[in-house]
């Protein structure tokens, strides 16, 4: 079998609001002609970026001014890239979500591209971490909405105290 090249990785969080009836914060993306969709705060990761959990950081500086604690991987999704309506060399994009808490957010502080050029609309919105709220909304990608669906009490047990 012939491994496909990672041509890019991306870092994303699924961020957590609140200890008691915890809120999942997401992005509601709008681009013209197209559906709304939700996704986790992220972005690829920059040659500039130590290690994958560095771009998680500044990504979610970026797009939300937010300061992010208690980092866990939680799922790694591998789609063929480029996918639709993305240009680069062809082989696969790793995904890597992360579990964490939202420590503080500010959002006069976002910048890069997704402020300075934005291609739609970038509207943050907060959703219960439950499985009707993750149902209420088109999480993007379809394998997270899924991983969620299955898994709400696995991922709060990630950031349980006693993981260690």
């Amino acid at each position: 079998m012939t491994e496909r090249p990672v041509v890019k990785r991306t870092a994303r969080a699924i961020l957590l609001d609140g200890e008691t009836d915890p809120r999942m914060v997401l992005i509601k993306r709008t681009k013209p002609g197209r559906a709304p969709y939700w996704i986790t705060p992220g972005g690829g990761v920059e040659p500039e970026d130590s290690t994958v959990v560095d771009a998680l950081h500044r990504e979610v500086d970026e797009e939300l001014g937010a300061k992010v604690t208690d980092v866990v991987p939680a799922f790694v999704d591998t789609v063929p890239y480029p996918g639709e309506g993305e240009e680069g060399p062809e082989g696969v994009k790793v995904q890597h979500f992360f579990v964490c808490r939202l420590a503080s957010m500010d959002l006069s502080r976002r910048h890069g591209p997704e402020v300075d050029e934005p291609r739609g609309e970038y509207e943050v919105v907060r959703l219960p971490f439950t499985r009707e709220g993750i149902a209420s909304v088109e999480v993007v990608p379809p394998s997270l909405r899924a991983y969620l669906d299955a898994n709400i009490e696995g991922v709060l047990a990630l950031l349980a105290d006693d993981l260690g």
